[in-house]
């Protein structure tokens, strides 16, 4: 008999650096197709499953903004980037068999619908993969508030942010030694702290929301899956 699932639907948040691997720039088929294969795993096995993706691996806002061009230009340019790796996601999904729509929270008609609440639960629902692309539509907003939006929108039991670290620490381990990793933190912990997990906004809203949130490192496979059957893995950040 299969391990019971610990949840029934999930709001998964990828950056888009997530999507170059080792590369400097763009996207790596492999690194798609992997975490492709992860994300129909879990829904097959019952989840229903909503992705917002980043767009940092093409084009990020406040760096285009800090080298001199107009913030909300740098950040229409930022939305449109996420717009492309959801199509790319997309494309992953269904050559591997999966079902997947494109949801913009801008309006491009010819190549996703228009981010519609109703209309998202309906295709988690019926067993898609929802991607929902271009954050909140809003300059000044980054993808993680998006992701938090979403998952409080369409009513997730759990918000993943997959990384290339296994979790939050006291400081980067990259540069620490000593860096602990912590097992749980509060929302009010992390903004304390300062930690950088998510921009405060988004933290904001997931603990006005109680919406929990896991930390996790995308980079070990099957990781996704284990956490659905409940094993603890990565930091959770929740109310408790």
């Amino acid at each position: 008999m299969s391990e019971p699932l610990k949840y029934r639907r999930i709001l998964l948040k990828l950056s888009g650096e997530a999507l170059m691997g080792e590369a400097d720039y763009g996207i790596d088929p492999k690194v798609i197709g992997r975490l492709a294969d992860e994300i129909i795993e879990v829904q097959k096995a019952g989840i229903q499953i909503g992705v917002v993706i980043g767009g940092g691996n093409i084009f990020r806002g406040a760096g285009l903004a800090a080298a001199g061009m107009d913030r909300v230009t740098g950040d229409h340019m930022g939305m449109l980037a996420t717009v492309m790796n959801a199509l790319a996601m997309q494309d992953a999904i269904e050559r591997r068999g999966g079902y997947a729509r494109v949801m913009s929270a801008i309006q491009i008609h010819d190549v996703a619908e228009d981010f519609i609440r109703r209309r998202a639960i309906r295709h988690i629902e019926k067993g898609r993969i929802a991607l929902f692309a271009a954050g909140t539509g809003n300059p000044f907003f980054t993808t993680d508030s998006a992701a938090a939006l979403r998952a409080v929108e369409v009513g997730a039991d759990l918000l993943l942010k997959a990384t290339k670290v296994d979790g939050v620490y006291t400081a980067d381990p990259a540069r620490h030694a000593d860096a602990t990793r912590y097992d749980t933190l509060t929302y009010d912990q992390v903004i304390e702290r300062k930690l950088a997990v998510m921009d405060t906004a988004a933290i904001a809203l997931c603990r006005d929301h109680g919406m929990p949130l896991r930390i996790y490192d995308m980079t070990v496979a099957g990781n996704l899956m284990r956490i659905m059957r409940g094993e603890h893995i990565g930091t959770i950040v929740s109310d408790q």
